[in-house]
């Protein structure tokens, strides 16, 4: 089955075409900066051809519209007609308690998607955006929901309720939901076959290390905690997002700065974390970069950040009663030699020993970076969430055509 792979943000749209028969990829893009000036579609062929066209996309239809065009291109396209694609899969952020696997979408399933939005404002809006301008466009393809939150449903209910009072969690479904289950769960079980293993059998701490960043227990295949929460604002300190924070910060925050609601929402997602500490930037390669030229706030921003990411993975530890392996994958995971080893510093007594000198030379490969004699095993394994999700795609429209 070839499967279009669509994770829409709130100004950009992502996009791969996945053969599944072969868990291949025929091709991946990005169209960026929409509703911006100088919006760029960067689309790359397998085979390596590139090309970047440079259009002012006003909206996420038009994103659409440009992308299936450069599917069916002579020159770049992989595919000769739209009718060679044969389903849709699309990244959600969060199903609330509306869903708890993935969805074919059809009108009552996007209703359902909509009264959602409040769980993730932020992502949410946008990820229906790509919906139906998808439906639009390809109105005899099926598409499919793939939502961030269906690998942490089995969590148990003392790892995902909150202190607060029983009936939020019982009438409005306020309770821990979890993100980046496609990435968590792919770089699980790729690690368990790097490692020779059943999943069912071991334990493994997945660590998602990018501009958001979450932390997964997992025991048996299974996620039984992890660090995100209700919304994608809790867990670790993130580029922008604060993690975990006392509560009453708002309160004080708020009142001081005179802010509404919205304001605050805004505030603790977009001005703080990296960023706000740094007063720099969220990408890490810049706050690695100054942190070396000795700039202190850009080294608090990273050993801020770093620290975090130890107390979480100890914290697994304790969850789990010990682990087989510990992952780390995202942009800043895979690729970030001195978050690893900052973050596994001075834990030996864990079982974690790093090959430093190894380590330095990591970047976006499937490797295990431990020593020989560490008794938990570190590895680096590059995500695929895309692949994950046109999977998912094909098992709902392979159940639903078989039901019909």
């Amino acid at each position: 089955m070839r499967v279009l792979t669509i994770n829409s943000g709130s100004s950009s749209v992502k996009y791969q075409l996945i053969d599944t028969n072969l868990q291949k990829s025929l091709c991946k893009g990005l169209a960026d900066r929409i509703g911006i000036s100088g919006t760029n579609l960067v689309h790359k062929r397998a085979d390596g051809d590139q090309v970047t066209i440079i259009n002012n996309i006003a909206d996420h239809q038009s994103a659409i519209d440009r992308i299936l065009e450069i599917l069916i291109h002579p020159e770049h396209g992989v595919i000769k007609s739209l009718n060679e694609i044969d389903a849709v899969g699309h990244r959600l952020v969060h199903a609330g308690d509306k869903f708890k696997s993935s969805v074919l979408i059809n009108e009552a399933v996007l209703a359902k998607l909509y009264e959602c939005i409040e769980y993730a404002p932020l992502h949410n809006p946008p990820n229906i955006k790509g919906i139906e301008a998808s439906l639009k466009n390809l109105p005899n393809v099926p598409n499919v929901g793939v939502f961030d939150t269906t690998f942490h449903v089995n969590m148990p209910d003392y790892a995902y309720t909150y202190g607060i009072p029983y009936k939020y969690l019982h009438d409005f479904g306020i309770r821990r939901y979890g993100f980046h289950g496609t990435s968590h769960y792919y770089v699980a079980n790729r690690a368990a076959q790097l490692l020779g293993k059943d999943i069912k059998d071991i334990n493994i701490i997945t660590c998602h290390l990018g501009n958001g960043s979450s932390i997964t227990a997992v025991k048996g295949g299974i996620s039984v905690d992890t660090s995100m929460g209700f919304t994608p604002l809790e867990g670790l300190v993130m580029g922008t997002r604060c993690g975990d924070i006392d509560p009453g910060l708002i309160f004080t925050i708020a009142a001081r700065e005179k802010m509404t609601l919205e304001a605050a929402s805004d505030f603790f997602n977009k001005r703080c974390g990296v960023k706000g500490i740094s007063g720099l930037s969220n990408d890490m390669r810049e706050i690695e970069a100054e942190a070396e030229k000795g700039n202190y706030r850009a080294q608090l921003a990273l050993n801020v950040f770093c620290y975090r990411v130890k107390k979480y993975i100890a914290a697994y530890l304790g969850v789990l009663n010990g682990a087989e392996a510990i992952v780390f994958t995202g942009g800043i995971g895979e690729n970030s030699y001195i978050v690893r080893s900052k973050a596994l510093a001075e834990m030996n007594y864990l079982g974690i020993e790093l090959d430093e000198a190894y380590n330095k030379t990591v970047r976006s490969i499937e490797t295990i970076i431990s020593t020989p004699q560490s008794r938990i095993k570190i590895m680096v394994v590059p995500t695929n969430e895309e692949l994950v999700i046109a999977q998912e795609t094909e098992r709902i429209v392979k159940e639903y055509r078989a039901k019909a």
